[in-house]
């Protein structure tokens, strides 16, 4: 079934005169940052801000509303805290509103051979209905434009999410890519669509009641997708949305997506959401904002653009390398192939493997946050924080960054936090064990 409006833009067919090799000059790479309370962000006054379809039921239920990726959106809800909220989605089931997200169709003959030349990942191969996260490429560096998560739901058609703050530059570098690839692809920016994360143990008990389709949740695995109708709170079926298996904190869940180009998204996602908090009830499922979902995703070693993920981060930095799979090692033609391929292979292997990587912290008193320095027994700089919260699930404060490639997991380092230093240690990620429903062969990751 096609779900996609077919009013599409038409990429433009003239080549590029020269090859890229990184961020055009000026290019941030930040995307208009990507955290709620940003200095950027609290400036810019409430109204020029945009809104997405659930924003009159956040103010409804008490939301504190922040400015993030250029929209308002919630931060927590009235008489739940950041850790409450944390809580119970790990426990019960938490509804967060991802719409600033931004969502893409891309189709055509050529469409698999696009983005098999702007990411490292296989798409011609890929399965129908089938999700997987990767990352768009600078030519030249290999650095990440950014990251994206992309579901195959046709021969020729393709379903992407990309970040909210990067929409700017995500559009630019799209234009071009497509100006200068030449082949026979079309690209549509479904602006105006619902994007809904339904998140939890109970995500899947929950989703159940509010399905008018037959499907069954058991056989959708982690990473795989599927068109569906859902029940509306008047008795009506909606308009077929695509359900994906997957989400960013870890556990068991849901992303819903509503076409703003097929039927009016504003409507219809407030209905999706108001039938399944009508279903599960409070001690089931509760609204949940971006500061729980922070927490979440660090603690599940997820990252976020902007901090973990940059223009000057290559896949293998990241800890990404699994985003490539064996057929592309073996035949490259990804923008920064050159440059990330050498890295697959470690300096003890006789490559040249990478100077940083991105590890995790479990750190000593107050939380390191973002831009912290790193610091060895002698006090010398080894590396930088990109993300740090307290955990609420372990009760230690808990960080991410980058250190240099040769230092162990385990190794006790110091971070500076305002100006003391705090003990910490390379530890592992996750930090909290995740809890996907996968098939047997344990096939399908998602940020």
């Amino acid at each position: 079934m096609r779900c996609f409006a077919s009013a599409v833009r038409t990429a433009p067919r003239v080549l590029a005169r020269g090859r890229r090799v990184g961020p055009p000059a000026g290019q941030q790479a930040r995307c208009a940052s990507d955290m709620a309370g940003s200095d950027e962000l609290d400036q810019v006054e409430p109204d020029k801000l945009k809104r997405t379809p659930l924003y009159d039921m956040h103010v409804a239920h008490g939301a504190k509303m922040v400015p993030f990726a250029g929209y308002m959106m919630p931060l927590q809800y009235e008489g739940h805290s950041l850790s409450d909220s944390h809580h119970f989605t790990r426990q019960h089931a938490s509804l967060f509103d991802v719409s600033h997200m931004v969502q893409h169709l891309f189709r055509g003959p050529a469409a698999a051979a696009f983005l098999e030349r702007v990411t490292p990942s296989a798409w011609a191969s890929m399965g129908h209905m089938q999700s997987r996260l990767t990352t768009f490429l600078w030519p030249g560096s290999g650095g990440i434009v950014d990251d994206s998560v992309i579901t195959r739901i046709g021969e020729n058609e393709y379903y992407v999410v990309t970040n909210g703050a990067c929409l700017d530059k995500d559009s630019e570098y799209l234009d071009r890519e497509l100006g200068s690839f030449g082949g026979d692809v079309e690209w549509a920016r479904l602006d105006g669509s619902g994007l809904v994360a339904l998140q939890g143990p109970k995500a899947a008990e929950l989703l159940k009641q509010v399905l008018a389709t037959d499907v069954d949740l058991g056989a959708l695995y982690f990473g795989n997708a599927v068109w569906a109708k859902l029940k509306l709170v008047d008795g009506s079926q909606s308009h077929p949305v695509l359900v994906s298996r997957g989400g960013y904190t870890g556990e068991d869940g849901f992303e819903i997506s509503l076409n703003g180009k097929l039927y009016p998204a504003l409507e219809t996602t407030s209905q999706v959401v108001a039938a399944l908090l009508k279903v599960a009830g409070p001690d089931s499922l509760r609204l949940a904002g971006l500061g729980a979902r922070d927490s979440l995703r660090l603690e599940a070693g997820m990252c976020l653009y902007g901090q973990d993920l940059d223009d000057s981060t290559t896949p293998v930095e990241a800890g990404l390398s699994w985003i490539i799979p064996p057929a592309r090692r073996q035949t490259g033609g990804f923008h920064g192939a050159e440059v990330i391929l050498p890295q697959l292979t470690r300096n003890k292997e006789g490559g040249p493997g990478i100077q940083r990587r991105r590890v995790g912290f479990v750190v000593e008193g107050a939380p390191a946050r973002e831009g912290a320095d790193v610091q060895n027994s002698d006090g010398q700089s080894v590396g930088l924080i990109t993300s740090g919260v307290p955990s609420p699930t372990l009760g230690k404060n808990i960080a991410m960054g980058y250190i240099k490639s040769t230092l162990p997991t385990g190794a006790e380092l110091d971070i500076i936090v305002r100006g003391r230093k705090r003990r910490a240690v390379v530890t592992k990620m996750p930090f909290v064990p995740t809890r996907y429903v996968k098939a047997a062969s344990g096939r399908g990751r998602k940020r």
